[in-house]
């Protein structure tokens, strides 16, 4: 029992880990002649506890693995924080570089329920009633015979290409106010961003950025004298106007994709700033990881993981407005002059097929470099555990002394049921509180 709980642990909370059949051989090498000597070290599955090797999910969403969508937030939270306030290879002093926190919406497809507000309240909504912020009906159509379907399903499998268009006219537009060509602009700044979708209740995805203007070594160097927030705001305002992309004609109708009306940008302030409307960088980073691990599911009430038949729909426990979004994008799906938006494999998303979260090369670090950084922790907790005779020397840990044999294959996915009770039995000392993000 005590062998099982051991592998357990290794999981950290983890509760959908993968499970793998195979072996590893772990052989000396001499860094030298390159030759491999006797086996050190063998691990095959059949002889662990769980009858499997068991590794991490590490799926981001929190409606599909608690424990691994937390350690993806605070991964993300520590990849915003190091590109607004330094660490992580950025210097402190990327905090004087102007930087915004930029909001961009979806066009309007129909009218929905929704709470406006006025002089600090809310308002009765356009079907006459004042709705509660749980209300279930908060960004549901109106009327849902009239409501575009189509095109909100087709916003959101646009929407990533939109965000690149928009990237490209942002370069253009900051360049036109510093009074240089887009090809000279590298020469004198760089614009890096961290952006992050989410979707609104209604489904359509919008995105929320920290954009920040560089030099031209990015973090490292001062941006110039001309560069500040008022003309990155300028800059953003004109570049989101500008965007569009042109989408597909269907049956005579033409669609053609751009931001909605509704563009907010603030700059951001440092964390120690006291002022009590301004945006500081912590908040910003709190708010970017936290819908870093949720989709559609969490907004508009559809599922977290992809269909295979459209009959599916008869037994979710979906919202009526998110059964017609993927309805719709099914229907779409089966176009041929639609085959390369994949809607049939992304209809649980409604349509939208980007990555949740995208950077800039130069923005800050990378969520595989934090993820080596935490591996090479729990490396160097395994071996301070280890006897002082098993434990290889200093000299020894900085050169390649070993030659791994392994061969692994998808053998599941999950826990079996007496892995489950085992691990909710044990979920406090299963937890990950206080273990290193290194991120």
């Amino acid at each position: 029992m005590s062998a099982l709980v051991r592998q357990l642990r290794g999981l950290g909370g983890c509760t959908r880990p993968v499970r793998l059949d195979g072996h590893r051989t772990e052989h000396e090498l001499n860094p030298r002649t390159g030759e491999i000597g006797r086996a050190l070290h063998h691990l095959d599955s059949m002889t662990l506890p769980a009858g499997h090797l068991l590794v991490r999910c590490n799926n981001r969403r929190a409606t599909r693995c608690a424990a691994c969508a937390e350690v993806y937030r605070r991964d993300t939270y520590q990849l915003i924080t190091a590109g607004l306030r330094g660490g992580k290879g950025n210097p402190e002093s990327v905090t004087a570089h102007p930087r915004v926190f930029a909001t961009f919406t979806a066009p309007g497809f129909g009218p929905v329920h929704n709470r406006p507000t006025a002089n600090g309240g809310s308002r009765k909504c356009r079907c006459g009633a004042r709705h509660d912020e749980d209300a279930p009906e908060l960004g549901t159509p109106l009327d849902p015979d009239t409501y575009d379907y189509e095109a909100a399903v087709l916003w959101n499998a646009h929407a990533g290409m939109l965000w690149r268009r928009f990237s490209i006219y942002l370069r253009r537009e900051v360049a036109k106010r510093a009074g240089l060509t887009q090809r000279d602009l590298p020469h004198f700044a760089r614009i890096s961003f961290a952006k992050v979708a989410e979707y609104q209740k209604r489904g359509a995805v919008h995105f929320h950025a920290v954009i920040r203007i560089d030099g031209p070594d990015g973090a490292h160097e001062s941006p110039p004298a001309w560069a500040s927030a008022e003309l990155l705001t300028d800059a953003i305002g004109s570049a989101a106007a500008r965007a569009t992309v042109t989408g597909p004609v269907l049956d005579g109708r033409e669609h053609t994709f751009a931001f909605g009306r509704q563009l907010d940008v603030r700059p951001i302030r440092s964390a120690d700033f006291d002022g009590a409307a301004e945006l500081t960088d912590r908040a910003v980073a709190a708010y970017i990881a936290k819908y870093a691990t949720k989709g559609a599911e969490t907004a508009t009430g559809t599922l977290d993981r992809p269909i295979r038949f459209l009959a599916e729909l008869a037994y979710a426990r979906i919202t009526d407005h998110a059964r017609r979004m993927i309805r719709t994008a099914w229907r779409l799906g089966a176009r041929k002059d639609l085959a390369e938006l994949r809607l049939r494999a992304w209809a649980h998303m409604l349509g939208f097929r980007g990555h949740f979260s995208t950077k800039t090369r130069r923005y800050s670090t990378t969520l595989g470099a934090l993820r080596d950084a935490r591996a090479e922790w729990r490396r160097a907790q395994a071996l301070g555990a280890l006897p002082d005779d098993r434990r290889p020397a200093e000299h020894d840990q900085d050169e390649e002394t070993t030659y791994v044999l392994a061969h692994w294959v998808f053998a599941g996915i999950g826990l079996t049921r007496g892995e489950e009770w085992l691990s909710a039995s044990l979920a406090p000392a299963l937890g990950t509180e206080g273990e290193p993000t290194h991120g």
